[in-house]
Formats: structure tokens, C-alpha cells, sequence
């Protein structure tokens, strides 16, 4: 099956990206956060003086420059300076250590980094970050110990000016989540990127009174993507400093943000946050998850909190986000009609395309697709083929268009030739009220292939609970598909992203660590 999303005329010029709200209201605010405020003027006249003195330091136009930065509204800086040089900016995920940084610094071929002085022992013993061409920028309170610091580059005046770039140039690099391997350098050029900005900005109805919260790291392409298009359209941007409660409560009381966006999982823990009440929620027009799947749970119980529902996105490094469930039109469960400007193509595993409602991979084709991965042609050969992207997403489609998603098909586990998808189980356990998080995968079985093992974590002050009763539990509702095993963890392994990290728990498993853990 083929679908083809609405016509997109031509990608964003990012060089660009804060035109209209300059000329429209250049002294109203532009991004916030809990500590600092920015116009329109201000972010324009910061990351110009940026930009130059980023070029005075010695870098050149197609220079790689790390940035290792927890959310900060001086971030967004970074990255505006970084687009208007030409500079191509390699956001590291805040949660990597030592041996992660090196491994992005060397796929990269950065020759600077940008870091939070409070990383600096991390830094210490990453065997690269000290031997940078250019050295790192310091950004803190407590000096750069010789470092230049990220406050005087943005105050101080250049000694040279810039050129913008050129629509084919790199513009940045971001690294996949590691979810199914080692995190590959996805390259994206301004042009791409500038194809998913405006395509996001058309599928999310962006207007310029909207005021968005991206309830995710601008590291990543959640924050990052929904930041820039709410920008582009000379929207407001409230920048959560931390993804929990304490943090995400007091800004949608003081803000007002008409749209938010949240991981399924810092989502669930906002929910059910006791400080939480339906006041909090009242400006808000749209909440969006993406990122993983939005369980049934999850929906109901934001649902009954927020008096609005969730609408699912999908989105993915390499290729923006090419869906979205519009709200006034949403179908609960689905991830949403296809974006302007995106093709798709739903495949069986000999490359036919499926029949309506019928699984197939998702196929993808759109002028934002990855130029590809860095200094990896053979990995960009295995997933672009003629112009189309291999997502090795399982999805079907309705005959409305709606795109429903079926799991990774590298986490797909097959038991007794049936498949499963880890997400639809992991669903199935979080409607029990015991179960505070939940991760699934395949266990190699000789009689059966793979059987289905669960990881949990419960609930505070949860009743005593036996593993075979939550097993019959998820079996009243999904059938076969419920797992054999349930192991109860301390903390639930996440992704340098904040999603369920399944390639820990294929570890655990493998190590035999659920022996010492298993209840019944």
C-alpha cells in the first residue's frame, strides 16, 4: 500500500529561521525557561555575536562543533549561531558517558566541544574531549579553567563576519538512540532539515500566538524539531529544564502553553503525579507523545486528568516526523495521517507492497530523508534504496490513511511463527494498577522460537502482587501474546533517549539475571 501526504512547496530556510518573529514582534518573547527570558532582538543579537566568535576561535563553515548540554535556553542559541555560519552542530545526548562521548566525538570528527561545566569529571575520562583540535567552550557558573566560556562568546563583539550557507551543506548531526546497535551519526544538510521544520510546522497547525512546550531534550530530534518549527512561525517556546513534575507543573501554571509535547514515559509519571489537576492543563489545546508507544493505560488516565486526549506522533531520526494524529480528527491508537511532503510504503518482507489493513515495513520517501549516515556509506546503502528509506518500523494502514504502528521489526519476537510486538504487551501490563513501567522482549525458546519475558517495576507502596497473577492478568487481554515470565526490577533501564532501553533487557536476559530476580 502507497500514501502520499499533502504538497509541500519548498523547505525553510534556517539561516532564516527567526524572520517573522523579528519583524513581527521583535521585543515580545521568543523562548523561556524558569531562569532566563529571551525576545525575539535578543536571540537574534546573541547568536549573530555567537556565530562570529565561533569563526574567530578558528572554526571554518562545515567544521563540526559537539555541544554535551543539558536544556538550556542557551542551546537554542548555540544551534541559531550554528545555522547562521554554516557551522554543523553534533548534539551529544546529556546522558552519555565517557566511552559514548568518544565514540559520537570520532564518528563526527568534531573539532570543539560545547559542555556544561558540571561534566567536567565525565570529560575527564573520555579519551578524545581533551584532545579536541580547537579545545572545548565552557558553559557554567565556575569558569572554563582556560577554556573560552560559552557567556563571553555570546556577549563579546566578532572580528569577523559570515556568509550564510548554502542549502546543500551539512547542518547537523544527530545520533540514533541505540536502540537496535551502537548509535549511528544520522547527517542531515540545511535543506533536509529545512524539508522537516516545514512539513512539522503544516502537520501541527503551528500559528504564531501558539506557545509550545516540548517536554523532551533539544539534543534530540523531539525537542530540537518541535522548537524549531514553533519558531519558524513566530511562536513561543517554554524550555523545561528537567522532565518531571516539579519542573513541567509550574510552567504550564505560569506559561500557559497551548500545545505539549512529552515522551510516552516522563507523560505517564506526570499523570500520575499527585500535584497534578485538570487547572494545569486548561490552556492547553493539543497534547502529542511520540517517541515510543502511547499505551491504552496512559491514554485513559490523561484522558480523565487533562479532559483532552493524547494524539500520537511517529517520528524518527533519519527522517523527521512524517505523521501525526490531527486532533480535531484524531483515531486513538494510530500514529496519525502522513505529513506534507512525505510518500510511504507499506512492504512485505520481499519488498510487495501490502494490501489495506495488511502489516508491512515502512517505506519512506521525502526531500527531508537523512542525507545519510556519517562516514557510514555502507549502513546509508542498506537503508535508502531508490530514494526510499527503510524505517524498520511495522505499520498498516486504514483505509481513512491512518498509519497504526506494530513494533521495531528487529524487536518483533516471533513465538510459535506468531508475531508479537513488545509495545502492545507492555500495554497490556500498564493497565494494572501495581505496574509503574514495563519492558518486553523475546527470549530464544528451542520449542517455541522466542518466548515472551516482561521486566517491571511497580508502583510505591503497591500491594503484594504475584507474578502469576499479572501474567493472567496481561493474558485476559492479550492472549498468546502474554509473557511467560515477569521479572520485577528496581529501576527500569532507559535509552540514552528516555525510552525503554529493550537491548539492556536482551542483555539482562542473556546473563541469566532474572534467575536471581524472578518472583512467583
Amino acid at each position: 500500500m502507497r500514501i502520499t501526504g499533502p504538497p509541500l512547496d519548498a523547505p525553510l530556510d534556517l539561516a532564516e529561521i527567526l524572520k517573522q518573529g523579528l519583524a513581527t514582534k521583535p521585543d515580545s518573547e521568543a523562548l523561556v525557561s524558569r531562569r532566563r527570558r529571551w525576545t525575539w532582538r535578543m536571540l537574534e543579537s546573541a547568536s549573530t555575536r555567537l556565530a562570529g566568535n565561533y569563526l574567530d576561535l578558528g572554526l571554518s563553515p562545515g567544521d563540526r562543533i559537539a555541544s554535551l548540554m543539558p536544556n538550556r535556553t542557551e542551546l537554542m542559541v548555540h544551534y541559531f549561531a550554528c545555522m547562521k555560519c554554516g557551522l554543523v552542530a553534533v548534539p551529544l545526548n546529556y546522558r552519555y558517558m565517557a566511552p559514548e562521548i568518544d565514540h559520537a566525538l570520532a564518528v563526527s570528527g568534531a573539532k570543539i566541544l560545547l559542555a556544561h561545566d558540571e561534566r567536567r569529571e565525565d570529560l575527564a575520562g573520555s579519551k578524545l574531549a581533551g584532545k579536541l583540535p580547537l579545545g572545548q567552550i565552557s558553559y557554567g557558573e565556575n569558569g572554563g579553567r582556560g577554556d573560552p566560556s560559552f557567556k563571553s562568546l555570546t556577549e563579546g563583539e566578532p572580528t569577523r563576519g559570515f556568509a550564510p550557507p548554502k542549502m546543500e551543506d551539512p547542518a547537523i548531526i544527530f545520533f540514533t538512540s541505540g536502540s537496535t546497535g551502537k548509535p549511528k551519526g544520522v547527517g542531515h544538510s540545511f535543506a533536509t532539515l529545512g524539508w522537516i521544520v516545514a512539513s512539522a510546522a503544516k502537520s501541527w497547525e503551528m500559528a504564531p500566538d501558539d506557545i509550545m512546550m516540548p517536554g523532551g531534550s533539544a539534543s534530540h530530534v523531539g525537542g530540537h524539531h518541535l522548537s524549531m518549527m514553533t519558531f519558524a512561525t513566530g511562536g513561543k517556546v517554554v524550555m523545561p529544564r528537567t522532565f518531571d513534575g516539579d519542573e513541567i507543573l509550574p510552567l504550564l501554571r505560569e506559561e500557559r502553553p497551548t500545545k505539549l509535547w512529552m515522551l510516552p514515559s516522563a507523560l505517564y509519571a506526570l499523570t500520575r503525579d499527585h500535584g497534578a489537576g485538570r487547572a494545569d492543563f486548561s490552556s492547553v489545546k493539543a497534547c502529542y507523545s511520540g517517541g515510543d508507544k502511547v499505551s491504552e493505560a496512559l491514554e485513559k488516565e490523561f484522558t480523565a486528568l487533562a479532559g483532552i486526549a493524547i494524539d500520537e506522533d511517529y517520528g524518527m531520526t533519519e527522517i523527521g516526523i512524517p505523521t501525526v494524529n490531527p486532533p480535531a480528527a484524531a483515531k486513538i491508537g494510530s500514529v496519525g495521517l502522513l505529513g506534507p511532503g512525505y510518500q510511504a510504503s507499506l512492504r512485505d518482507d520481499d519488498g510487495r507492497e501490502v494490501a489495506t489493513g495488511v502489516d508491512g515495513r515502512l517505506w519512506i520517501k521525502f526531500p527531508g530523508n537523512m542525507v545519510g549516515y556519517w562516514n557510514d556509506p555502507k549502513a546509508t546503502a542498506e537503508t535508502i534504496v531508490d530514494g526510499w528509506l527503510d524505517t524498520g518500523d511495522v505499520m498498516s494502514a486504514d483505509e481513512d490513511g491512518y498509519l497504526w504502528f506494530h513494533g521495531r521489526k528487529k524487536q518483533i519476537i516471533v513465538h510459535d511463527g506468531s508475531n508479537i510486538c513488545p509495545q502492545e504487551v507492555e500495554a497490556a501490563l500498564l493497565e494494572h494498577d501495581a505496574v509503574a513501567s514495563a519492558g518486553v522482549v523475546g527470549v530464544q525458546s528451542a520449542m517455541h522460537g522466542e518466548n515472551v519475558r516482561a521486566y517491571v517495576t511497580l508502583e510505591p507502596g503497591a500491594a503484594p502482587l504475584t507474578m502469576q497473577a499479572l501474567i493472567q492478568f496481561t493474558r485476559a487481554r492479550v492472549g498468546y501474546k502474554a509473557p511467560e515470565e515477569v521479572i520485577v526490577l528496581d529501576r527500569m533501564p532507559l535509552n540514552a533517549t528516555g525510552k525503554i532501553d529493550r537491548v539492556t533487557l536482551k542483555r539482562l536476559a542473556e546473563k541469566g539475571l532474572e534467575a536471581a530476580s524472578a518472583q512467583s
